[in-house]
């Protein structure tokens, strides 16, 4: 029982909660729950290629938190001046750092979504709202990974004739490189072309067209609802009281914590973490059968 396995539209109110959440809230509590929790479900749903992902963000979320501090100047707690003598304020860089935080829980929540959503979920829940939508996204899911095992193929094939990117002098390096876009844009057309010539002459665009689907709503999928419901609304509570929100100009002011608070941190650490948490309690049932 993976959180994979639930119905669609469970992992589309998940992740569509989450990532809206991630950007709405802007309270330090609730933007390094979200980092944190969107870390932890990534290396959980993706493995080691989430630490791809991380090494990838902190540089990218680092250099933006200095540009934005040494560029808006609003707050008033002085920390120094830049080359134009203009202040940079402790208010400004905290709101860089929330910005920045904020950016790379929605990009690791995005990375657990292409991990959960296959094609055939993506046909499922948009194929009769919107068929061409839904072949198109379809489309996209599938050709990434083939698009990189396909480059890596590219790339093995001009190795072997001695013009592989990282072959021969430096202006030959670039030539390849960009052999190697070359081929590997057309050939990402083409496939595009034939997937989408390919599903129309099923009649997948068709009005009336049904569709076969191996999901059903049980009431395994009945129960996880409520309780991601049950947690949303906590969660709601908590920004209908302003526990969620704080503001940076012109200095940090935000609502006192209280016991009421933690309620709400739990809550929204709990909805998060959802998916580890299911995977937690799937082992440990193997487990226990196993024993």
């Amino acid at each position: 029982m993976r959180f994979d396995s639930y119905h669609p539209l469970i992992n589309l109110i998940y992740f569509a909660a989450a990532i809206s959440c991630s950007i709405a809230f802007n309270h330090p509590l609730f933007v390094l729950l979200s980092f944190v929790c969107a870390l932890i479900c990534a290396f959980s749903l993706r493995g080691s290629r989430a630490l791809l992902v991380l090494l990838a963000l902190l540089p990218l979320m680092a250099l933006y938190t200095w540009w934005y501090s040494f560029y808006n100047h609003f707050g008033v707690t002085a920390l120094g001046e830049n080359f134009a003598g203009n202040s940079i304020t402790a208010e400004a860089l905290f709101y860089g750092a929330s910005l920045s935080l904020r950016a790379g829980a929605v990009a690791l929540f995005i990375s657990c979504l292409l991990a959960v959503f296959t094609a055939d979920k993506v046909v499922y829940l948009f194929g009769r709202l919107s068929p061409k939508l839904s072949l198109f996204i379809a489309i996209l899911l599938r050709s990434a990974p083939r698009t990189l095992a396909y480059a890596r193929r590219i790339s093995v094939s001009q190795q072997g004739i001695g013009r592989g990117p990282g072959q021969g002098s430096l202006p030959a390096r670039f030539v390849n490189a960009l052999r190697l876009c070359s081929v590997l844009i057309t050939w990402t057309l083409e496939n595009f072309l034939e997937s989408s010539l390919s599903m129309r002459s099923r009649g997948y665009s068709l009005r009336g067209r049904t569709a076969f689907s191996l999901y059903r709503f049980d009431n395994r999928d009945r129960s996880l609802v409520v309780v991601i419901f049950a947690l949303l609304i906590t969660i709601l509570a908590g920004a209908a009281l302003d526990q969620t929100h704080i503001y940076y100009d012109p200095r940090i002011i935000m609502m006192p914590v209280t016991a009421l608070s933690f309620v709400f941190y739990a809550a929204y650490g709990l909805f998060l973490l959802l998916p580890v948490i299911i995977r937690i309690i799937c082992a440990r049932r193997f487990a226990a059968a196993a024993a």
